[in-house]
């Protein structure tokens, strides 16, 4: 795999940060489930930014879209946005993010092309883990090489079928049999030990894998009930589209699923079938006592897969496969008809935009323009060899572009903005993976620059299920609102499981037994992550968090606003407005010299508008950005 790292000819005699205010401003929330639900952001709208002043905005809380910077107002919006980030030399891949390395792997190895491809190798994994068990495996026969070949296929089997049962999941949910909008489980696949089989009723034998993943999912349903979301399902031939209690239990969800899967996958060397609320994938093949002789049915039948009326042999022979080649190229942010083009196919396909609303002009501004000024690397560990700046990481197949990221690289951090992708390689999970690969980045150029540790992913939304992916790449921090303090996500969840605005700086001390008097321990204690999962498998939400906020939406400053604590009980930073840099017609002044020149109206004005700004940028950051007058 070849990255080229972006040309660092670039340069720019701008050495200053150039803002001007748009003030507060009210914008639909794009998180909620009607989507009519406001909330209330600052803006900034950006001639320049040094990468050093967008370090410090992205940890007071602060995003861009394209040259529009915004913070969300915490206390007053319906779903608060905190700012997440991992340090990259500690994050723990989980086994759904393995399992997507390995996929892409398999891909790429050319032995796996997608759902049909798949239902051969699940065939080749079970007849090589059935042949191996045949075998004699005394340990003085049995090479260590041996062994560790048949665990990782049969690895690869369980893998495959926990990907079966999330196919299946999303068929149920398009079909309408599960409600759309709620982050459901994984599917994990576990094999049956000889042990467990023993307790089991007579006939279990033949029983070889099981999976929970129904106990699991009406766990979900149920908890989704209870916070009071709506799990009504569209059931036609009913009077009343609600959810009964029978349609959330474990079998009902079990019975749904396994019938799904023997839809999906026909395979002759198992047979699938729910039990109280397992499903249960058994050996087909049955022993026969004839004559006093064994017979046993071959266990290489190859797999079928039925195509129309016709059956069709799936492995007629073991056929060396096309294998491809994955190249990662990282580009300054330009305008590139080849991404627009990928760019415009996933929203139509993945985000449903009319065609008309996906133009070139809007993507310029959204995904391209950047006010980010670009530092190149002067080779002293201060700057990684790509520079700083604003970048598009391209993914190629055998040259063809298959996704963008968007990325920013500053010195602390590679902030992810967005990501677009084939609609047609949704399989491979790109999004997921394309994190994978921009964490291990910041790995790798750490030794470069050793300032640049973390991996920004943007906003968490606690509140919104399909946001919670985020916290699934461990171990994570979330940012105080308050007091912009890094709080471990394991301390910030439980908190917010009860409240959606929290000041996480308060439960810092959690781990040292220092609790707040008002506190209740046993709900602070740490949970599990069985509820975070991952981005759904299209991976819409994947790196891509923010609709493009426009600036000449909503003005603010005509309009009331609710009056917030946010910014009231923020602790005291000494700063003076008199110090602010204005920028006035190509000048650069102190606001303490300009402020003599000026009406008491206007002097009023400009100076709640100035505290206002120093409140929400901070004072070291208000003194060294010029605010703009025009």
């Amino acid at each position: 795999m070849r990255r080229n790292e972006a040309s660092s000819s670039r340069g720019s005699s701008i050495s200053e940060s150039v803002v001007v205010d748009v003030g507060r401003r009210r914008n639909t929330c794009g998180y909620c489930k009607s989507g009519r639900r406001s909330s209330i952001t600052h803006g900034l709208w950006a001639h320049s930014l040094t990468v050093y002043d967008y370090q410090d905005l992205l940890d007071r809380g602060w995003r861009r879209s394209g040259c529009f910077l915004y913070k969300p107002e915490m206390e007053t919006t319906c779903c608060p946005q905190y700012t997440i980030r991992l340090k990259a030399d500690d994050f723990v891949p989980s086994k759904e993010q393995l399992r997507v390395s390995r996929r892409m792997q398999r891909y790429l190895d050319g032995t796996w092309d997608g759902q049909k491809q798949q239902l051969v190798d699940i065939s080749d994994s079970l007849q090589e883990c059935t042949h191996a068990d045949e075998q004699p495996s005394s340990s003085q026969t049995q090479s260590l090489g041996t062994k560790v070949g048949q665990g990782s296929k049969e690895e690869e089997l369980l893998d495959n079928l926990s990907e079966q049962i999330d196919l299946a999941m999303q068929s149920l949910v398009k079909s309408g049999e599960l409600p759309p909008d709620i982050q459901f489980p994984k599917g994990v696949v576990k094999k049956v030990s000889q042990a467990k089989k023993r307790k089991l009723v007579e006939g279990s034998e033949d029983l070889l894998y099981t999976s929970n993943i129904s106990f699991q999912t009406a766990a979900v349903l149920r908890r989704a009930k209870s916070d009071g979301k709506s799990v009504s399902l569209p059931v036609p031939d009913k009077s009343s589209s609600d959810v009964n209690e029978s349609d959330l239990s474990p079998k009902t969800i079990a019975e749904k699923l396994a019938n799904e899967l023997q839809q999906l996958a026909k395979i002759n060397e198992l047979s699938i079938r729910a039990c109280n609320g397992h499903i249960n994938f058994y050996s087909a093949v049955k022993d026969a006592a004839h004559n006093g002789e064994q017979h046993s049915v071959a266990l290489s039948n190859r797999a079928s897969i039925r195509h129309g009326n016709e059956m069709h042999d799936a492995i007629p022979e073991k056929m060396q496969r096309m294998k491809r080649q994955l190249e990662i190229c990282l580009k300054s942010s330009s305008f590139d008809p080849e991404e627009f083009a990928l760019y415009k196919r996933y929203q139509m396909k993945v985000h449903n935009d009319e065609a008309h609303k996906v133009t070139e002009s809007s993507y310029r501004r959204f995904l391209v323009d950047t006010p980010l000024i670009y530092v190149s690397s002067t080779g002293d560990n201060t700057v990684p060899p790509c520079g700083f700046g604003s970048f598009h990481q391209q993914y190629r197949v055998d040259g063809q572009l298959i996704a963008v990221g968007v990325i920013d690289i500053l010195p602390k951090c590679l902030s992810s903005k967005y990501l677009f992708w084939d609609p047609d390689l949704a399989f491979l999970s790109l999004g997921k993976y394309s994190a994978l690969q921009e964490i291990s980045w910041v790995k790798e150029n750490e030794h470069h620059c050793p300032s640049l540790q973390y991996y920004y992913l943007g906003y968490y939304i606690h509140s919104c299920s399909k946001m919670r992916y985020k916290a699934a790449y461990r171990p994570s921090e979330l940012l105080c609102p308050l007091r912009y303090e890094w709080v471990p996500y394991d301390i910030a969840k439980p908190l917010l499981d009860r409240k959606k605005y929290v000041v996480l700086s308060d439960f810092t001390n959690v781990q040292n037994g220092e609790l707040l008097s008002n506190q209740d321990p046993e709900s602070l204690s740490v949970s599990q992550h069985d509820d975070i999962g991952d981005a759904d498998s299209n991976d819409a939400y994947v790196n891509g968090d923010e609709k493009m906020l426009d600036p000449d939406s909503e003005s603010s400053d005509d309009e009331p606003f609710p009056e917030t604590n946010d910014l009231a009980t923020v602790p005291t930073e000494n700063g003076d407005v008199g110090n602010l840099l204005l920028g006035l017609r190509g000048t650069r002044l102190r606001y303490k010299d300009l402020q003599r020149a000026l009406g008491p109206a206007d002097r009023a004005n400009l100076e709640s508008q100035l505290h206002r700004y120093m409140k929400v940028v901070g004072p070291q950051l208000a003194e060294r950005m010029v605010y703009s007058l025009g």
